[in-house]
This record gives structure tokens, sequence and C-alpha cells, in this order.
């Protein structure tokens, strides 16, 4: 009686590394390309050196109102997520 041996690579698949490889290669890839670009520390401070100044070039009347702009928004965004949760955790009897 003879025991079969199964041959667990395919020797009629030529391309089989290929596609493992071309697999490998797309997933590094997707990886590569969905984590965050990290900056450099002086970029940063360029960054927020530029916005500063920005900011002191405002007339006044500028600044208050960007201020007053900003707190609108502000409460506008809180009333919208607190109906939100309102609406998406009420209780059903």
């Amino acid at each position: 009686m003879t025991i079969p041996v199964y041959n667990t690579s395919q020797t009629g698949d030529i391309l089989y590394p290929t596609r493992v490889m071309l697999f490998i290669a797309l997933l590094l890839m997707g990886y590569t390309l969905s984590r965050p670009n990290s900056t450099d520390d002086e970029e940063r401070d360029i960054l927020s050196l530029n916005t500063a100044q920005e900011w002191a070039i405002l007339p006044p009347w500028q600044r208050k109102a960007s201020d007053r702009a900003i707190e609108r928004y502000t409460k506008s965004q809180e009333k919208k997520w607190r109906r939100w949760n309102e609406v998406m955790f009420e209780r059903s009897y």
C-alpha cells in the first residue's frame, strides 16, 4: 500500500510568488499611505509663528469679530452635538 504524498506548493502555478510579492507590496503601500505625515519641529515653529504674526497684524475690530465668530461657532456646535446625543441615545419605552 502506498501513501499518497500531497505537494503543498502548486507546481503548475509559476506566478504564485509574484502574486504574493504583489500582495505584500500593496499591503505595505496601504500602510505607508495611511500613516499621518510627521512634521519637523522647525516646520511647526514656522507655522505657529506665521499664525501668531498674522493675528497680531489684524486690527482690533477684526480680532473682536473673529473672537465673536469663534464663540458663536462653538455654541452652535455644542447645540448640534447636544441634539444629536439626545436623538441617538433617547430612551425608547
